[in-house]
């Protein structure tokens, strides 16, 4: 089986950002999104983003964000990737790649094989799909901690790229990839001692496991 690309998501600090580029991540994630614990501000972000010049590359996360807070955030923190974690439209996303220039995936979130049908509606529109665990009303959209069932997306063949989200954790990073072949692996709640707070041991147990 192909090793996986890892993103670790969430990062906010230069202690967790080390962490992710020491265990050989590809992605490391800021967060855009004021009410997730793992908000940056445009700031923090352009800081951690110098660190990671040449090292790992920039995913930033927003969730249905005007064209300002995207602007700004893609300035100040030179993103590679952005990724949209809203309702966030095939023609939104297909407009925001044409402007920036950058690649842009789009996450949905599943619960059942309709939802995972969805990511043909956006091949044209984006570089790759995450599908993550549909979150309960009124909750945040990602970041919880929820799993779905993985037999929805197992060795999905569809017309773009993808990864997997959603309840990762270092004890189940080997078996997600076994029963699903992802190409892309994407943690964030499963590789800290708190909410938003990064823990450099599960970040480095979870490539580790992702890799074995």
């Amino acid at each position: 089986m192909p090793t996986p690309a890892i993103k670790i998501c969430g990062i906010s600090t230069s202690d967790a950002l080390d962490a992710a580029i020491r265990a050989h991540a590809e992605y490391a994630g800021f967060v855009f999104f004021e009410k997730s614990p793992r908000h940056v501000t445009s700031a923090q972000a352009a800081a951690l983003s110098q660190r990671a010049q040449g090292r790992i590359a920039r995913v930033g996360l927003f969730v249905d964000a005007d064209d300002a807070t995207i602007g700004e955030a893609l300035a100040a923190a030179q993103l590679d990737v952005l990724q949209l974690h809203g309702s966030e439209t095939p023609e939104r996303c297909a407009q925001l790649r044409a402007r920036h220039g950058v690649e842009v995936w789009k996450a949905l979130p599943v619960a059942t094989a309709e939802d995972a049908a969805r990511a043909h509606g956006y091949a044209q529109a984006i570089d790759r799909v995450l599908f993550d665990a549909k979150t309960p009303k009124g909750t945040l959209p990602g970041g919880m901690g929820l799993k779905f069932d993985w037999r929805l997306v197992a060795n999905w063949k569809g017309p773009v790229a993808w990864g997997l989200a959603g309840g990762l954790t270092p004890d189940n990073a080997a078996e997600a990839l076994a029963r699903t072949g992802a190409p892309l692996l994407d943690t964030s709640s499963g590789v800290e001692s708190a909410p938003g707070v990064k823990d450099a041991d599960r970040i480095a147990a979870f490539c580790r496991a992702a890799r074995a």
